[in-house]
């Protein structure tokens, strides 16, 4: 959802960019403000994206503990409805809005079974969503709640366990895909600024010149080509190494921007140019 602050980033990464093509227009940091100039653009968005990743975890592991109380609750002997009314009014942190709101749709009459429905919506969970679709076919089927909520508990808990171990498990491969990626860096930068000028002097002293002359003209479309490339294995890289830490596209593009920012930073900085 677009916000209005995100015109204020938009304003300040025009700035810099206004900024840098006013002051640095033709030297090599020009290339480097238009990289920066982006980023702040894009900073904000950025930051929301990963504070709403941050906040999904945060109510997944707040509707466990919201979902054992209930457990509890449904054990002693009351009802469904009356237990939604009996755990709401407790701090669920990230997901109090949205119990609260569930409570007082149950205490206004509406069936429990829309106000959860309303509820897992709301969150925009996928977990949540999933164990409350569980929830509803097992109450239209007529099963025991009370066994229906103990096992979905005992799947979340397992879930985020298995997540949290994975993630642990996995972090000195995440490290080894930067150290990669850095590593390819590092050759096409050789590559474009020691290997091919050596080449290029090496075809010029030849009798025949052709071949120096078509690599001096290549120079440009070489540089483009290789940065184009930085970009790709940056994007791909951060796909499959949050795919492979996290299990989703949403952290690998968390990857892939902070990749291809280093990346196109590296590269500016350096050369002074793409």
């Amino acid at each position: 959802m677009f916000k209005a602050r995100y015109l204020l980033s938009i304003f300040l990464g025009l700035l810099v960019l206004s900024g840098g093509a006013y002051f640095l227009l033709g030297t090599r940091f020009f290339s480097v403000s238009i990289v920066v100039g982006f980023l702040v653009m894009f900073l904000w968005p950025f930051l929301d994206f990963l504070h709403e990743l941050k906040r999904q975890k945060e109510i997944e592991l707040a509707f466990l503990e919201f979902s054992r109380n209930l457990v509890e609750a449904i054990k002693s002997g009351v009802a469904l409805p009356r237990a939604i009314l009996h755990v709401g009014n407790k701090d669920y942190r990230s997901l109090t809005p949205y119990v609260r709101k569930l409570a007082s749709q149950v205490e206004l009459g509406i069936p429990v079974r829309k106000a959860l429905w309303t509820f897992a919506l709301d969150t925009k969970n996928s977990v949540i969503h999933r164990s409350i679709s569980i929830m509803n076919e097992a109450e239209r089927s007529g099963g025991d709640i009370r066994d229906v909520l103990d096992s979905i508990v005992e799947s979340v808990f397992q879930v985020k366990k298995l997540k949290e171990e994975r993630k642990s498990g996995v972090y000195s491969q995440v490290m080894q895909g930067y150290f990669v990626f850095f590593i390819f860096i590092g050759i096409m930068l050789v590559m474009q600024l020691w290997l091919f000028p050596k080449l290029t002097s090496i075809a010029g002293t030849l009798e025949t010149s052709i071949a120096g002359a078509n690599l001096k003209g290549s120079d440009v479309m070489l540089d483009k080509i290789f940065f184009s490339l930085l970009m790709i294995q940056g994007f791909f890289a951060g796909i499959a190494i949050g795919k492979f830490s996290d299990g989703t596209i949403k952290q690998g593009l968390v990857h892939s921007f902070i990749l291809m920012l280093l990346a196109a930073l590296i590269v500016t900085t350096i050369k002074g140019g793409i």
